[in-house]
Parts: C-alpha cells; structure tokens; sequence
C-alpha cells in the first residue's frame, strides 16, 4: 500500500516515485509490487493499479481472439425474424446499411463507428501495442498508439449496442418467432473478451514497458 506524499521526505521525491489517485488526487509514493499484488488508495480504497503475470502474452491471446470474433460478432446473422409468413435476418452490417437506406445517415454513421469502426481500431491499437512491446520494436510508435486507443476507450459501444438488440428482441417476442443466430453468440463473446482483455492488459505495467523499463521487474 502506497504511502502519503505528506508523509516526512516524501515531497522532495521524483515524479516518477509518486502515483496519483484518478478518483480523490491523493498523491502518494508508488510501491514496488510483486506479480499479483494491487496498490490502492489510502483514502478512498480506489485500485491504483496492479502487477500481473504474463501479460503481455496473455493480453495478445486475448486480442487475437477478439479479432477473430469480430467477423463472425459483426456479419452472422444476430437473429432470424419471422413475421407473417415472411422471414427476415438481421447482422450488425444489415443495421446499419438499413439505418442509412432509410434516410438516416448520421445514425448509421453513429452505430457505425461505434458498434463497428472504433472497437475494431482499438483491438488493432491494442495488438500493435503489445507486439511492440513484445518484440521490443518501434515503442515510440506503441506510445502513440496507446495514447490513442485510451481517447477511444469511451467511444467504443459494443454494450449499448447489445442492450438495443436485446430491448428489441423483448418487444418483438410477442409478435413474431424470434431465434437467435451465432451472430449474437459471437457478439456477446467479443464483449465478454474485450472485457476480459480490459482487465488483464494492466496499463500500469504497459506505460512502464513502453518506457523501457523492464516489464518483469518485481519478480
């Protein structure tokens, strides 16, 4: 657990040597931690960061699986309609081509970027990030380009998108057959990964390899 600036010597220490709370600004100085450790603040309790096993390799894994959900997640059919004798199927690609057919270009563009063109950009920043990191070239680059993928963080609605379809299908159950399509499977398990992906990508230590510092440090 990290200790109080205010602490006696603490305010002459390096920048480097202090960590800030992102919740309540109580800076504090960082602690050395071994792998499955977590700082937290002292004030508020707020996880400051953590120091994981593997992540690097285990966060690749990730991404790649992410990627290759994302074809199926974004182009399968997320649900069958049948209504009145005619059957219809549903993708996220069809939704937004049908958005826009329909005269409402700025929402397609919107659904667009959201449920399709920035979870896609953030998966290929994040990729390109830890092969930076991994083979030790172009961290400059990798900078950049986490910077860029944390801008996106926000942007990226795969959730939103998800509850839409599932409010949809709730309201449509009682006037048509309703089946679900591996679309949806694939959706929901991009979501589950990019989640998952979140959590185990521990900025903390991707900020220091990057840096050049050594990832492994606290062993």
């Amino acid at each position: 657990m990290p200790d109080p600036v205010d602490a006696p010597g603490l305010s002459d220490l390096p920048l480097e040597d202090l960590v800030a709370c992102h919740e309540c600004d109580l800076l504090m100085r960082k602690p050395q931690l071994a792998h499955g450790d977590k700082a937290v603040c002292l004030r508020c309790g707020y996880e400051l960061y953590a120091h994981r096993h593997n992540v690097v390799e285990r966060s690749l894994a990730l991404v790649i699986a992410a990627l290759l959900l994302y074809v199926p997640a974004n182009f399968l059919p997320i649900m069958q309609l049948n209504l009145l004798g005619q059957s219809s199927q549903d993708t996220v690609w069809t939704g937004v081509v049908g958005l826009f057919d329909t005269g409402m270009q700025g929402v397609a563009v919107v659904v667009f970027l959201c449920s399709m063109g920035i979870p896609l950009l953030k998966l290929l920043c994040q990729l390109l990030v830890l092969l930076s990191v991994r083979f030790d070239i172009g961290r400059s680059y990798g900078l950049l380009l986490y910077r860029i993928y944390h801008h996106l963080r926000d942007w990226g609605m795969l959730e939103v998108y998800l509850m839409g379809v599932l409010v949809a299908m709730v309201k449509l159950a009682d006037l048509a057959s309703i089946t679900v399509g591996l679309g949806l499977v694939c959706f929901v398990s991009l979501l589950l990964v990019q989640v998952w992906l979140e959590v185990v990508m521990s900025p903390h230590q991707i900020w220091e390899a990057l840096s050049g510092e050594d990832l492994h440090a606290g062993d």
